[in-house]
């Protein structure tokens, strides 16, 4: 009876691969990687897994999506290391994270919002606006502009006579929509993709979409950490109660002899 159920809770390589689509080759990097517990040998050199490394790779491959697989493979380390509060720091930071891309899409749309309610400017068409006169209309210094323009955030146009800078629509819609973020307290480098987007979608409008997509990615990832936090918690909970002979994650598996 004893011998059977040792048996049965035995596991090699190709069992946690088929379970989860993988490769056993995969599984061994994961184990390479301290993603999973290091694995008993048996005398002839092949590795034995357990119902432990089941739960692990389990809770590792929901961690994934919410987490990224660099974090996802930091947390299960950290976790194998008896480390559990440096784990839930890195959850923690993951979840700040997507709490400040939440941030970053609320200034995107208020800035939006904001270009859309002061309509066109009166004055010079768009293609005749110079540093100074817009730099005035943004109550900023034209070397600001010239700041922004270094940055790649605003991409104003030449004059072939003069060679003086003219802002047109586009230009000037960068501008204001680098303005309002700066005021928002976001840094440089961070609006440079904001600005990107704006202009891959070509102009104000066809945004409404990507703006969408980009709450339902949001969104997606919450519900990702939500689902990785479940699947770590019953790793945790199964470990420390399991009845397969196997320490928990929280702590270092000890010495274990080959299988007979």
């Amino acid at each position: 009876m004893g011998h059977n159920l040792q048996s049965a809770v035995r596991l090699r390589p190709v069992d946690l691969a088929r379970g989860h689509g993988l490769s056993t080759q995969a599984v061994r990097n994961y184990e390479d990687a301290g993603i999973l517990p290091a694995a008993v040998r048996t005398p002839s050199g092949y590795r034995v897994y357990t119902p432990r490394h089941a739960r692990a790779l389990r809770a590792f491959l929901a961690l994934v999506p919410g987490h990224g697989h660099r974090t996802a493979a930091a947390i299960m380390r950290a976790v194998h290391d008896g480390a559990t509060g440096e784990a839930f720091r890195l959850i923690d930071e993951s979840h700040a994270q997507l709490l400040d891309d939440r941030r970053t899409l609320r200034a995107v749309e208020q800035a939006l919002r904001d270009l859309d309610s002061t309509g066109p400017s009166p004055g010079p068409r768009p293609g005749d606006t110079f540093v100074g006169p817009l730099a005035a209309r943004l109550r900023i210094r034209p070397a600001t502009l010239r700041t922004w323009e270094r940055a790649g955030l605003v991409r104003p146009r030449r004059d072939p006579q003069t060679g003086y800078r003219l802002y047109d629509e586009a230009a000037q819609r960068d501008a204001q929509l680098t303005h309002q973020l700066r005021r928002g307290g976001y840094l440089l480098e961070q609006i440079g993709p904001l600005i990107d987007r704006v202009r891959t979608a070509g102009g104000l409008e066809p945004l409404e979409a990507t703006l969408q997509e980009w709450h339902g990615r949001l969104t997606d990832r919450g519900r990702a950490m939500l689902a990785g936090a479940a699947a770590l918690e019953a790793c945790l909970r199964a470990d420390e109660g399991s009845g397969d002979g196997q320490q928990p994650c929280l702590s270092e598996p000890p010495a274990a002899a080959p299988p007979a």
